[in-house]
């Protein structure tokens, strides 16, 4: 087996592809799709045993509303939810749901089935640079150390660590360092939606606008007139809860799981720096916490948790912003503002800047009304100091509260198709990653879609 030279060590090469994506999350399953599509031998590196990252390991259901039109690798995969009779509309918003079993299985399939290779349970460890590109990579499994070398390879992490090691300038969070809070998401079962949905009624809820009998959402946010909130607060005057149980609380049926609800809470109190490993650890025990008490004080208080439990806590925190790399181009909320298009806009973005939590920061800008949208440049996704990487995921180059916008999975995922493409071009013609025109992915994007959404 060939070997390479790490830390005086001979390493075995377990695989030796056309490209190569480290991180098998919301961007990775996408990236990886989308270079099989496009005929390149790929193989991606995945620290778990599950596909989708953040949409399934952190319990992020369903994906935030848009109006910008999902791109063909998006629309693969909501058509195979359909196949795993798993509705994604909801017929009211433009919210795409799903549930995480069936998404990790249909990400897995998908990749599986166009000959892709799937590492998991492997972690990213290092990689080795030659001439100003990535060589091949170090990653960790649970038979020691293996090398992966490829031609191409797709920062897909998340936490921009394949690029940080690979030296590329990154920033994080805002201008006191602060990054976005975090989530432990949890979901529960045995709840009686239709009690809920009519107990929510008759107290006269107008948060959730869907008609639907298997989509409901429910809400709490102190001092916005949710119906919820004397509920909760009775809850803390009675002792079952505590103030910071009662700063955000969201939840959301799943598709397919009748008597299941995924939920958008707790938010970390406290935690603002979530590039910190020791922090992080510490709002997992936090968020545990937190949980065992809402888990309790629901079945008390609410109709239609009479019967409810505690079935699965995310296996992921849910972290929104943490590094994100300098590229070529650095996006900012200024490109918000104006509504920016570029020669080489391979992605549109509609969501508005939304910025969980943090301390002293600036006035956001208003959203974007319905129709409008910015474009995220190529340049965004590549870097000067490794020519054969690209970047996708909340991680590519943009200021913080540009990605605050950029972060949701919709966007994510087109993003995330434009990197496969690029390293498929970069295999086939020849060309580092970094100095392909993005102009002509744009025009390769528009001649492929079956709606030129570009024009």
């Amino acid at each position: 087996m060939e070997t390479v030279f790490f830390f005086n060590r001979n390493i075995p090469v377990l695989y030796d592809v056309e490209c190569a994506v480290v991180g098998g999350g919301t961007a990775g399953a996408v990236a990886a799709l989308s270079a099989l599509e496009e005929k390149i031998e790929t193989v991606v590196i995945e620290k778990t045993i599950s596909l989708g990252g953040t949409q399934t390991n952190a319990l992020v259901s369903p994906m935030m509303p848009t109006q910008v039109k999902g791109q063909r690798i998006n629309d693969l995969i909501i058509e195979r939810l359909h196949k795993e009779n798993v509705q994604t509309n909801d017929g009211t918003t433009s919210c795409s749901w799903f549930n995480t079993e069936s998404l990790s299985y249909v990400l897995e399939t998908l990749i599986v089935e166009r000959g892709g290779h799937l590492l998991y349970d492997a972690n990213y460890v290092d990689c080795l640079k030659e001439n100003g590109k990535i060589s091949c990579i170090i990653v960790n499994t649970s038979n020691g150390l293996y090398a992966v070398k490829a031609k191409t390879f797709v920062d897909a992490t998340a936490d921009a660590l394949l690029s940080r090691t690979a030296g590329v300038p990154v920033e994080s969070g805002n201008e006191e360092g602060q990054n976005q809070q975090i989530s432990f998401r949890f979901e529960m079962g045995g709840i009686d939606v239709l009690t809920l949905r009519n107990f929510m009624k008759a107290e006269g809820d107008t948060f959730c606008k869907i008609d639907h009998p298997e989509f409901f959402e429910i809400a709490m946010v102190p001092g916005k007139g949710h119906v919820l909130e004397p509920y909760f607060q009775k809850g803390l005057s009675d002792g079952h809860l505590k103030e910071e149980d009662l700063k955000y609380f969201q939840a959301f049926t799943q598709p397919g799981k009748n008597t299941v609800m995924s939920f958008n809470c707790p938010h970390i109190p406290g935690v603002f720096q979530t590039t910190d490993p020791v922090l992080r650890s510490k709002a997992v025990t936090k968020g545990r916490e937190m949980i065992r008490r809402l888990t309790a004080f629901l079945p008390k208080a609410i109709p239609g948790f009479e019967q409810a439990y505690l079935i699965k806590e995310a296996s992921q925190l849910g972290i929104r912003e943490s590094y994100r790399i300098k590229g070529k181009y650095i996006l900012t909320e200024q490109d918000y503002l104006s509504r920016a298009r570029f020669e080489d806009g391979i992605a549109r973005g509609d969501w508005y800047i939304d910025v969980h939590s943090v301390k002293g920061q600036t006035v956001k800008p208003e959203p974007l009304t319905k129709g409008e949208y910015y474009e995220i440049p190529y340049r965004s996704l590549i870097t000067h100091e490794a020519a054969n990487l690209i970047v996708a995921g909340r991680h590519i180059s943009s200021t913080f509260l540009m990605q605050a916008s950029l972060r949701i999975q919709p966007t994510v995922r087109d993003v995330a198709q434009v990197a496969g493409m690029a390293c498929a071009y970069s295999v086939k013609y020849s060309v580092d990653l970094n100095n392909i025109d993005g102009a002509l992915l744009r025009r390769q994007l528009r001649n492929r879609e079956e709606k030129a959404w570009m024009e």
